[in-house]
């Protein structure tokens, strides 16, 4: 049985973070960690393991200009499926060579292997959009986020 993806449609509060001031790449994944653990997505343990995938493998997970989608494997510090935002007041570089730098960080978190493709496949569809990225930076506010995402605050 497929499970549910992860999916844009519902960002609570909690799951969006705003114009985040991150010194460096692991300090905006530890914003998104901070972001799953207040929404109860995920234990702040899920940050650890989303920068040990980047630390082996690279930024990979700079997967458009500006956008960096952070995420590691289902785990027990994973408690439900689902995404969270990050906007950054400055810019930071992940290392990739043609994305970089990166103003928002899309955190995925999934209870199944499964989700992480189903989400990856509807978020290209989204972010297809060249000026998605630079009006998510840009945004003042939640229900903007939200509104840029065809989202819901809906738990």
């Amino acid at each position: 049985m497929t499970s549910t993806p992860p999916s844009l449609e519902q960002l609570p509060d909690p799951a969006i973070v705003l114009r985040a001031t991150a010194a460096d790449w692991r300090s905006a994944i530890r914003v998104a960690a901070g972001a799953f653990e207040a929404s109860g997505l995920a234990d702040e343990s899920y940050g650890d393991r989303m920068i040990a995938l980047v630390e082996e493998y690279g930024p990979y997970i700079v997967i458009a200009p500006g956008l960096a989608m952070a995420h590691a494997r289902p785990g027990p510090d994973v408690h439900r499926a689902g995404m969270v935002l990050v906007t950054l007041a400055e810019p930071v570089a992940f290392g990739h060579a043609h994305n970089d730098p990166v103003s928002v960080v899309l955190g995925l978190a999934a209870t199944e292997a499964d989700q992480h493709v189903a989400a990856v496949a509807a978020l290209a569809n989204v972010f297809n959009d060249e000026t998605l990225v630079p009006a998510l930076a840009a945004a003042t506010s939640k229900d903007e986020v939200r509104s840029l995402l065809g989202a819901t605050s809906a738990e």
